[in-house]
């Protein structure tokens, strides 16, 4: 008899089929015998899309894993360069004075750094504790114009007129702690070349909840692995909000324009497309309050998500042209960066993945390519997670905290699904401090 393709890689005779499928003495008839067929045909065209998904996204993480491994040793400052350390802040009161005497306590000389508060839309004693604790403070008030991005252009714009002698500007987020040696770790960089800089990103407290512990497993592959990769293969590693510095001079070329949901992203797009590359400082750490409870969480997130799948939108497409035309990896790179979806949507995708190739596996009778290629980008991903675990700290407590992820996979999915667009800074909830 004439074989029919039950699936692709796979053929068997028409009889076999359907003396296989019999009950009793009475065959499956052909209509019901190509029915069968084209269900396994679905299942194999689900199973590769799926596959061709995970693979991309897993491989790219994968690749930046392997190169995150025995960074370089930090580079020597010579002291010389004069700072700016600016630090946006709304309504918060509860933290500035923390954050303020951590900054007073870099190791830098005194004469050399100047800290700034720039106090936007507040409505409570921000302004007034953050000057008793030594900072520099300019009010801002504009109820039309709201949100981190016009802070920071505020307090650019102030800086710059007010200490021309400043050769960079750190920014620090209000309730954050910071590492004594950020802007010797900023210095060293800039003297070497770099024009922007950005210091390793991490949680503060770390142990409040399981949910700050998987926040700082993820903010050790998000920031760490992946920015030293960059660093070593000679990329930008973007900005991560936190803990970024830029020379002065960088503002005339590229002046700050960044005024989306996730400004800190927008601004390191717009560094790039501008052919300038930010550097990694993965020995100084900027320590940033995460939130504890899930309320707080959600609205926090759904902040994140929506605003990069905004910048997705927009500036894919600009970053891969500017790649062709210029021939620029560190473009390319940012592109890749932008279309690479959120982990918990890649833990479903690949997960997906692995369940319908193992379905189409059964269907055919045989190891199918689809399974292999699903079954590698899973083992890929659990490589990249597990390189975050052993960076950020948390110890066998964080991988029971694993547990978790399926939980919070689906939480997160249901808020990208109902997720809107916040219009203005809301100051996040963070719970216990």
């Amino acid at each position: 008899p004439t074989p029919l393709c039950v699936s692709s890689g796979s053929e068997l005779p028409a009889h076999s089929l359907l003396s296989a499928a019999s009950v009793g003495t009475k065959a499956i008839q052909p209509r019901e015998y190509f029915r069968i067929n084209a269900f396994t045909l679905l299942v194999d065209c689900l199973a590769w899309a799926t596959a061709a998904v995970a693979a991309a996204n897993c491989l790219y993480l994968l690749l930046l894993t392997l190169c995150s491994w025995r960074p370089g040793n930090p580079p020597a400052s010579s002291r010389v360069l004069k700072f700016i350390v600016l630090v946006p802040a709304h309504n918060e009161s509860e933290v500035i004075g923390r954050t303020i005497k951590s900054l007073t306590l870099i190791d830098w000389p005194v004469n050399q750094f100047v800290v700034v508060v720039v106090a936007d839309n507040c409505t409570d004693d921000t302004a007034v504790i953050a000057h008793a604790a030594g900072a520099s403070v300019v009010e801002r008030s504009d109820t039309n114009l709201r949100g981190k991005g016009y802070a920071l252009a505020h307090g650019f714009d102030h800086v710059r007129s007010e200490h021309p002698q400043a050769e960079a500007i750190l920014v620090v987020d209000a309730d954050s702690t910071v590492s004594a040696n950020v802007l010797a770790a900023c210095a060293a960089r800039l003297e070497r070349g770099a024009e922007a800089v950005q210091l390793h990103y991490g949680v503060l407290n770390v142990f409040d909840s399981w949910r700050s512990r998987l926040m700082t497993i993820a903010m050790a592959s998000f920031h760490e692995v992946r920015s030293e990769a960059r660093a070593r293969l000679g990329l930008s590693c973007g900005i991560r909000g936190n803990g970024w510095c830029v020379r002065t001079r960088v503002l005339d070329r590229v002046p700050y324009r960044a005024f989306s949901l996730v400004e800190d992203v927008e601004f390191g797009l717009d560094l790039g497309l501008a052919g300038i590359r930010v550097d990694y400082a993965g020995e100084a750490s900027v320590l940033g309050e995460m939130v504890s409870d899930e309320a707080s969480a959600a609205t926090q997130r759904q902040r994140w998500e929506m605003g990069r799948m905004e910048l997705v939108r927009r500036r894919t497409w600009p970053l891969l042209t500017a790649a062709v035309q210029r021939r620029s990896w560190i473009c390319f790179d940012l592109a890749m960066d932008l279309l690479v979806l959120p982990l918990s949507i890649v833990v479903l995708i690949a997960m997906a993945s692995v369940g319908l190739a193992a379905l189409h596996a059964w269907l055919v009778g045989a190891m199918t390519w689809n399974l292999w290629i699903a079954v590698g980008s899973i083992s890929g991903l659990a490589i990249y997670v597990l390189r975050g675990w052993q960076l950020s700290g948390v110890g066998l407590q964080g991988v029971f905290d694993l547990a978790h992820v399926p939980g919070f996979i689906f939480w997160k999915v249901r808020l990208l699904l109902k997720g809107r667009r916040p219009r203005s800074w809301i100051r996040t909830n963070r719970g216990r401090l």
